[in-house]
């Protein structure tokens, strides 16, 4: 997809310096699926559970979301490349839903970031933060709820530097989670925590 067709497609998108402009738009059966399958086959995307998957078996799975009434699922995009898969769900619609008292603004996400090809520096971050900015955009979702596998270590320090707290485990049917919650507040704060740690090391470089 060029320049021109991903902006016209965008449903959201932030600048970051010194990275560019990360585009967030939904996702297209067709022309993403390949990719997609690509990523959630690889190693790495253990805990994203489709490993065996074939090609026909993930589009079926997306065609699912795609025709939900409470679920959908995004691309975001930088430099014209696919840089992560997003899912966002409405959690009262969704069998979360009985582990917890889901509130009517509550809603749920995954996120798979595309493999690596190129380190750059808090790239994940900054992708991570890019999806709640998103998410909090919407004044209909006061919190995000999220249950990781427990065993997912990455995403537990990722989901913690960006204000989630963690409330209890759970026995989902195809993993043990953590379930975790964000709120507007608590993503404040975290960037807040940010912002500091930033300043503190600017001090260290400049001093």
């Amino acid at each position: 997809m060029n320049n021109a067709a991903t902006i016209q497609t965008t449903v959201f998108s932030r600048t970051i310096k010194g990275l560019g402009d990360i585009h967030l738009r939904l996702l297209d059966k067709e022309k993403d699926i390949e990719t997609i399958h690509d990523w959630v086959t690889k190693s790495y995307a253990i805990y994203w559970g489709m490993q065996e998957h074939t090609l026909e078996e993930v589009r079926l799975a997306y065609q699912e979301i795609i025709e939900s009434d409470h679920h959908d699922a995004f691309i975001g995009v930088l430099n014209n490349q696919p840089i992560f898969l997003m899912e966002r769900y409405l959690a009262v619609k969704d069998p979360i839903s009985a582990y917890y008292k889901a509130e009517k603004r509550d809603r749920g996400m995954h996120i798979l970031v595309s493999p690596i090809k190129k380190k750059i520096p808090n790239f994940t971050w900054h992708v991570f933060s890019t999806i709640l900015e998103y998410l909090f955009s919407d004044p209909q979702t006061n919190r995000i709820v999220v249950e990781p596998d427990v065993r997912n270590e990455k995403i537990h320090v990722l989901n913690k530097r960006a204000g989630f707290q963690y409330h209890k485990e759970i026995e989902l049917p195809h993993k043990t989670a953590a379930l975790a919650f964000c709120d507007r507040k608590d993503y404040k704060k975290a960037l807040l925590r940010e912002e500091n740690k930033n300043i503190v090391h600017k001090n260290k470089i400049n001093g």
